[in-house]
């Protein structure tokens, strides 16, 4: 008997979104449907074929689809969101917000009505604000929404970890807690390399600087070609979604919803928040928020970032009172 192939729906033909369609289709995922809205309609078909011609060269099957009909991504097993505008000089937070939740809103109500089994990774920003908006409009349980973010920067970060070592990123186990870019919490002493802890490898002005360029890393490749990174954002949602379309219970960094873990407190509607932590990823989505005990420094920290979250969450509520 044929075994059913995955189906992963990427909603955004752009930079991260068709870059996630490529990695997917690489990796022989399963069938994959990008979407973009009706203006821009043959663009995603033309990336979608450009990239099935690269079947038969790479060798995988993937069947590619590109569309603006939301019914194409009906039986989707995961969607990824990748819509939104990007921030723009002299555009403040609240901006960004009011524009990206709007879009985000819309492509949820179709994910809802199209997709309505599927687990949803939001890549959209300014992230956590994002993903509370796509659990708030599809309604979906919790496990089945989740952000990308902690796996982009935990690569960034073994990344300029081996440039300062000189050995390979396959060696490094790292792990950074948090939010996206200044709000990451960073975790040296989780951090090893062959076994070895990173602090018997390197002192620690070397290991803050790596920090330091991990958490801005992206603004490090805005500066250098003038817009902003896609090959490496679309691995982090790929491995993400490689680890629930095979069942794998891969361990990733992931915004995901806490409501007593790492001492995120529920606000005051009673509801946890979606913050960067840990997580087993499987068929089900989040199937675990993996928690251990922080030192009293990190805990500061974390307490920080999970306040930022929160902040974004409130500015979402105010724009948007329908989100509360």
């Amino acid at each position: 008997m044929a075994t059913r192939r995955a189906k992963i729906s990427v909603i955004g033909a752009g930079n991260v979104g068709a870059t996630c369609a490529h990695w997917a289709a690489a990796k022989e995922l399963g069938d994959i449907v990008l979407l973009e809205i009706p203006d821009r309609a043959d663009f995603a078909r033309g990336k979608a074929l450009d990239l099935a011609c690269c079947g038969p060269i790479e060798g995988f099957d993937s069947r590619i689809l590109g569309t603006s009909d939301y019914k194409d991504i009906a039986g989707s097993d995961v969607v990824v969101i990748t819509a939104g505008m990007p921030r723009k000089p002299g555009m403040s937070r609240d901006d960004l917000i009011q524009v990206n939740v709007k879009i985000v809103k819309d492509v949820s109500e179709k994910v809802r009505e199209y997709a309505p089994d599927s687990v949803v990774i939001v890549v959209s920003n300014p992230l956590d604000a994002m993903v509370y908006t796509a659990w708030k409009i599809t309604g979906f349980p919790t496990h089945r929404v989740m952000g990308q973010a902690g796996a982009l920067d935990v690569a960034r970060f073994k990344t300029f970890l081996s440039f300062e070592l000189g050995c390979s990123v396959e060696d490094i186990t790292a792990l950074l807690l948090g939010g996206h870019g200044d709000d990451m919490v960073p975790l040296p002493r989780l951090t090893s390399v062959g076994g070895i802890p990173i602090t018997d490898l390197l002192p620690a002005e070397r290991i803050a600087a790596c920090v330091e360029r991990a958490k801005v890393g992206g603004g490090e490749i805005v500066k250098l070609m003038g817009t902003s990174a896609y090959y490496a954002p679309a691995s982090g949602t790929i491995q993400m979604v490689e680890s629930i379309v095979r069942d794998k219970k891969r361990i990733i960094p992931s915004a995901v919803y806490c409501e007593s873990e790492f001492g995120v407190a529920p606000g005051a509607s009673g509801k946890g928040y979606f913050v960067g932590v840990p997580a087993v990823l499987g068929a089900k989505g989040v199937e675990k928020v993996v928690t251990f005990a922080m030192t009293p420094d990190e805990q500061k920290l974390m307490d920080e970032s999970v306040s930022h979250v929160k902040d974004l969450v409130s500015a979402v509520v105010k724009l948007f009172p329908e989100l509360a």
